[in-house]
């Protein structure tokens, strides 16, 4: 069975660093809950730099808990890390300006396009 969440950690782990989060720093655990347990996910941010694991990692800065399922969700795409908010489906704590920013590097729905991408296309499909 596949794991979306695992997959989205293990490719953030993958990159390195990420420009969308260069103006932050902080470690973010996330406690996702399914069967009975709990994956704990700990990201580091350094000025961008990021780094992924499974291990403890000390002190966090920010708490994020809920359900794997709907994180799956989040990270296919299929749903939005501020609607699960809303929705009392995620909870964070600690500097919940980092989970904010992480809202930035979660994938969009299925098929949709980066603004600038789609700016870039419509121009060069229009007639002249």
């Amino acid at each position: 069975m596949s794991n979306p969440t695992a997959s989205f950690f293990e490719a953030l782990g993958r990159r390195g660093h990420e420009p969308l989060l260069e103006e932050a720093t902080g470690t973010v655990r996330f406690d996702l809950e399914h069967d009975h347990d709990v994956d704990r996910w700990f990201l580091v941010i350094k000025r961008g730099d990021v780094r992924v694991s499974q291990e403890e990692e000390g002190e966090v800065d920010c708490l994020v808990r809920g359900s794997r399922a709907v994180f799956d969700r989040i990270v296919s795409g299929r749903s939005h890390l501020y609607a699960a908010w809303a929705r009392s489906e995620l909870r964070a704590e600690g500097d919940v300006r980092l989970a904010r920013l992480v809202q930035r590097i979660m994938p969009g729905p299925p098929g949709a396009h980066h603004p600038r991408e789609f700016a870039q296309e419509r121009k060069r499909n229009r007639p002249a």
